[in-house]
């Protein structure tokens, strides 16, 4: 993997504003890994009529009994119709409807399909959306999520045990069997992403602190320059949210850290500057970014994933009108 990316993606950055056809946002992740979180903010933030969300599960190949006396994983490609996923990616890309498959998580079987028809933005969520050159090759901005991985795996537990009905051993045991094909197929993805996602708990955090965020950017998408003004708001001496320059495996990257314990006064300030940058109007929703839903506790609002999507949506914004006013 060379982490080059798609020739789509190259063509529609320098084409300018508006590009041709719906625009596609990859976000690809571990099971678990805030795909979906972070998938709703920003279906809600640019107006869910304007959104079309894709899962990737939908194309797996076996359903979990079919799995599991096979001996084989989700994660790997080849238990996935990559073709038929990349065939409706392209479909999608150009403004076309497809009937595609659907998948239940809660009886782990194969349900009817159904079709769908683009929104000028098309959410692709799943484990392995940037796997495949023929998946990643309709993709606009692609986006890996990689939590800290203690994280994640109580993530997946908390939902897999309350929302999908498996036991608790059962989730456990499904986890260190996963383990070997999630280094192979869903890692690797990493190198292809323009912006790595990566939550975590600040060294001795309090056990109710939200939890803190580091954007890794790369310089294959433009972005809002927010440097000068993170600097601006550092009066006090203190940097809750800091911007840095760093070198990756494919060279030079930029790196937001948000900490958990952010003032939502700073956040806000931050947050008002790229929303004012978005030109709103009425198709853009602000009151539920950041929003985080945890089984059997109240909702709450986190700085560090309000500015999370509000970023991603900065971009894809900016693609769509020409809104890169900072």
């Amino acid at each position: 993997m060379d982490g080059t990316p798609p020739r789509r993606a190259i063509e529609r950055r320098f084409a300018g504003a508006g590009g041709e056809g719906p625009l596609l946002l990859a976000l690809a992740g571990d099971s678990a890994s805030g795909k979906s979180t972070l998938s709703r903010g920003v279906e809600y933030v640019l107006g869910v009529p304007r959104v079309t969300r894709v899962c990737t599960d939908d194309y797996h190949r076996f359903d979990r009994a079919e799995r599991a006396r096979l001996g084989v994983t989700p994660l790997d490609p080849a238990t996935n119709r990559m073709d038929l996923l990349a065939e409706h990616l392209r479909a999608l890309a150009t403004g076309r409807a497809v009937t595609k498959p659907t998948y239940e998580h809660h009886t782990g079987t194969f349900g009817d399909d159904e079709a769908i028809e683009p929104g000028e933005i098309v959410i692709v969520e799943g484990l392995l959306p940037l796997a495949d050159r023929a998946t990643r090759d309709p993709i606009d901005v692609a986006v890996f999520l990689e939590p800290e991985e203690v994280l994640r795996r109580r993530w997946k537990l908390e939902r897999d045990v309350f929302e999908r009905g498996y036991s608790a051993q059962q989730v456990v045991d499904e986890i260190r069997g996963r383990e070997t094909d999630a280094l192979a197929h869903v890692g690797p993805q990493r190198a292809f992403a323009d912006i790595v996602v990566s939550f975590h708990r600040r060294p001795d955090a309090p056990d109710d602190e939200h939890l803190s965020a580091s954007l890794t950017l790369r310089p294959t998408i433009p972005y809002p320059g927010l440097r000068e003004l993170i600097g601006s708001l550092h009066g006090d001496g203190r940097a809750p949210i800091r911007w840095r320059t760093d070198t990756r495996g494919n060279g030079p990257v930029s790196v937001l850290d948000i900490d958990g314990d952010c003032p939502p006064d700073l956040g806000t300030d931050i947050e008002r500057v790229l929303w004012s940058a978005l030109r709103p109007d009425d198709r853009l929703q602000r009151d539920r970014i950041g929003i985080v839903r945890t089984p059997g506790r109240p909702e709450r609002r986190s700085e560090a994933l309000a500015l999370t999507q509000l970023l991603i949506v900065a971009y894809l914004v900016g693609v769509l009108d020409g809104a890169f006013d900072l």
